[in-house]
């Protein structure tokens, strides 16, 4: 099970995949948890999924959680697959509960009433590719998994 959870190659193709998905939604996820970026933190968050968003508390939680540290673990290539496999379902939910409404197009021009899912759906594919490919050279998987095989 380890194996399979820190498998990867020695590609740098996974770290630019990484690296882009993780410094793309740590912003996001500092929102939520830190309130950092304008964001309302971990209470004004979770209180805004809890109620007017209707989410159950432990996903708001799960949300919350894996937006912030999972951007973090990408980054860092800890946990790839996992931290990857659990923004890609982030983006999933939010593109299709949330922004599917809007359309596909980001709200350039602020023409529409709210944000489209091509950023969604350009985060999946990146989840999509980092679940397969893990976090490549230069990632802590990458280490871990010469330990777990050796």
């Amino acid at each position: 099970m380890l194996e399979l959870l820190f498998s990867t190659s020695d590609s740098i193709v996974p770290l630019v995949l990484r690296l882009t998905l993780g410094i793309v939604i740590f912003p996001h996820g500092a929102q939520k948890l830190l309130g950092w970026f304008g964001g309302y933190g971990f209470k004004g968050t979770y209180g805004y999924f809890t109620g007017q968003a209707g989410l159950p508390g432990i996903i708001a939680f799960l949300v919350i959680i894996g937006e912030s540290l999972g951007s973090v673990a990408l980054v860092l290539g800890f946990l790839t697959k996992f931290s990857a496999l659990s923004i890609g379902i982030i983006m999933l939910g939010a593109a299709f509960l949330v922004h599917r409404p809007n359309g596909f197009f980001i709200n350039w021009f602020g023409a529409q009433k709210g944000e489209g899912m091509e950023f969604h759906l350009l985060a999946i594919g990146l989840s999509i590719a980092l679940v397969i490919t893990g976090g490549g050279a230069f990632s802590v998987d990458y280490f871990l998994q010469s330990l777990i095989t050796n």
